[in-house]
């Protein structure tokens, strides 16, 4: 008999919501069987598990849930492997100059906070007041090189 899992179980595995689950489920993502009195309750079965382990992981990479969708659907079909691959590819690339844009403008607002910051420092200590420790410069916490590397 094949393995299934109720709406807790998952919940308890992925440490999410029953409600996240069934919002996943209302987007399409997972498609649980119905048993008990008038359909009451979900039926997952190693399929919907595999599906939502996907759907999390797109999520962690900042896909959409719509874009996780077509993707994950993608494998359902019977369809070559070749044009499937190629759809997740340009998904990813599209995510990735996206991320790009964001990485690019966030270091730019950085850099103006901290050119604010030396010119705040710099009047304070022209006119003699001490700089809150506070207000002192943070250790950078870039990404790694190596993680960098890695993309």
């Amino acid at each position: 008999m094949a393995t299934t899992y109720s709406i807790s179980d998952l919940a308890r595995e992925f440490d999410l919501t029953t409600r996240a689950i069934r919002f996943y489920e209302d987007m399409g993502l997972l498609e649980p069987e119905r048993s008990g009195p008038g359909g009451r309750n979900r039926v997952y079965s190693h399929r919907d598990r595999t599906r939502l382990k996907l759907t999390l992981r797109a999520k962690r990479l900042g896909l959409s849930l719509t874009e996780a969708k077509d993707v994950i659907d993608m494998y359902d079909s019977p369809r070559d492997t070749g044009p499937q691959l190629q759809k997740f590819l340009l998904v990813l690339a599209e995510h990735r100059h996206q991320l790009e844009a964001q990485m690019t403008e966030l270091e730019a607002n950085l850099d103006e906070v901290k050119l604010h910051e030396k010119e705040a420092r710099n009047l304070l200590a022209k006119h003699g007041v001490p700089t809150p420790s506070s207000a002192l410069p943070a250790k950078a916490s870039r990404v790694p090189k190596a993680a960098k590397d890695r993309a």
